[in-house]
């Protein structure tokens, strides 16, 4: 049994899942965190039920998008920003993440197969076990020589360079 205000967070979760994008930009405006308008797209599943939990409990003390575990797959999240975020499991396949910031982002384990990061910057981000077959990722700026290899041997797809696989 769940403690009740656990309960109510997730209670308020789900209702938010349930509202259509534009209330969703509405409560996230009332909450002081409408730089996350990326969460008005997020599906209703026990996975971003948990995520939206996280943005629900402590609101003023956001700084950077926690999205550990998170389905967004199928998304289009173009010019989105997620500088210092935590996609640590996320689902993002098929994902749309043209001209993302995604500056000091955790990847690790996250699913980015047939996703689109042309364009994104990419300094400082951690790739441990992520799963990148069919990923795009452009030029992949700010990515280091070694990074750029090792994602390559695993599937990602670099469209501006003429050693890719």
């Amino acid at each position: 049994m769940l403690h009740i205000s656990t309960q109510n967070i997730r209670d308020r979760a789900i209702h938010f899942l349930e509202q259509t994008p534009e209330h969703r930009l509405q409560i996230l405006r009332k909450l002081g965190i409408a730089r996350y308008e990326f969460l008005t797209q997020l599906r209703l599943n026990e996975a971003n039920i948990n995520c939206i939990i996280r943005f629900l409990s402590n609101p003023s003390q956001l700084k950077f998008p926690n999205l550990s575990g998170a389905d967004l797959s199928n998304l289009n999240l173009a010019a989105v920003n997620f500088i210092r975020g935590n996609l640590s499991g996320a689902n993002l396949q098929n994902t749309i993440l043209v001209n993302a910031d995604l500056l000091f982002v955790n990847f690790t384990q996250a699913d980015l197969r047939n996703a689109d990061l042309s364009g994104a910057t990419l300094n400082q981000t951690i790739w441990l076990d992520t799963l990148v077959d069919e990923c795009q990722l452009g030029n992949g700026t700010g990515l280091s020589f070694q990074q750029r290899k090792d994602l390559q041997l695993r599937g990602a797809r670099f469209n501006t360079s003429a050693d890719d696989n």
